[in-house]
């Protein structure tokens, strides 16, 4: 009789350890997928991109003030278009991150039940916009209201910076409310036990406990930014020069790699791959940067 009994218990185990290592054999593959896409991007754009670097210079490259293919002898400066989507990018950082993370506070500490029930779908609603439809509000809305309120013609650095700053809400407000949400809750009463306001308690002890979280929307957030292109396309004036003025037009990385690679061919081609690799240096940069800054606020 044992040993009947034993036996299936036997053979259970030997099924449940089988199907747990199949099941982290899924896992691992599907964790390793991210990894591989990543790498197989990285070769892509160094294979096809350093090449054509070397052969107008890194210098000239980097630093050039003329992105002129056309003309004889071509001219590959990308410099103009690193300086706007700095500006761009920086504007849309100082427009979305305070109103996100304001907005982040609001719904988690202070927002009644009934308007959270509405607030919260509308920023999901507001996240799943497409770019093309961000775009032409940018175009019908926010050129001709700067157009009269500024002047100038109303593509801008100042137009696509609100408008990203718009894309980028949903994001920054979304996570870092599931961030500060993810506080225990004896950090707040903690506060409140010493005698803090109700708005003392979440700015100086729930907020920087959250800091880590709020650093990653931030960084969601940039990456947004830098890599949004269609409707940066419809609204920053698509001009390739040095910014001069926020109510002037410039050019960004995305912007000029779509604009042309439809037509381009040799070493222009390779110059809008190079672009690429820059621009997938420069998000690698602001992700590093932001870590080295989450690890120094955990510490």
């Amino acid at each position: 009789m044992d040993e009947n009994r034993k036996k299936p218990d036997k053979d259970g185990e030997a099924k449940r350890l089988a199907s747990e290592n199949i099941m982290k054999m899924v896992f691992m593959v599907a964790a390793s997928a991210s990894v591989v896409s990543v790498l197989l991007i990285c070769i892509f754009l160094f294979i096809n991109g350093f090449p054509a670097m070397y052969e107008i210079g890194i210098k000239d490259f980097l630093t050039g003030t003329l992105w002129a293919p056309g003309d004889v002898p071509a001219s590959y400066g990308i410099l103009p278009m690193i300086a706007g989507s700095l500006a761009v990018t920086t504007g849309a950082i100082l427009l979305g991150v305070p109103v996100g993370l304001l907005t982040a506070v609001f719904m988690s500490h202070y927002c009644p039940r009934k308007f959270y029930g509405f607030l919260k779908p509308a920023l999901e609603l507001l996240a799943g916009i497409p770019s093309v439809v961000y775009g032409f509000f940018g175009l019908m809305v926010l050129v001709p209201f700067i157009r009269n309120i500024f002047g100038g013609n109303g593509y801008s650095i100042l137009t696509a910076s609100l408008l990203l700053g718009i894309m980028i809400l949903p994001t920054i407000a979304g996570v870092s409310e599931a961030a500060l949400k993810a506080v225990p809750e004896q950090y707040y009463e903690g506060a409140l036990a010493l005698g803090a306001t109700h708005e003392r308690a979440v700015f100086t002890s729930v907020l920087p406990a959250a800091r880590s979280g709020i650093l990653a929307s931030v960084v969601l957030g940039t990456g947004r930014a830098v890599g949004e292109t269609m409707a940066v396309i419809m609204i920053a004036g698509n001009q390739a020069r040095m910014p001069v003025s926020i109510l002037k037009g410039v050019r960004t990385m995305t912007a000029n790699i779509v604009l042309e690679m439809g037509y381009a061919a040799d070493l222009h081609r390779g110059a809008l791959i190079a672009t690429g690799v820059v621009l997938f240096i420069f998000i690698l940069a602001i992700n590093i940067i932001f870590n080295m800054l989450g690890r120094k606020a955990a510490e």
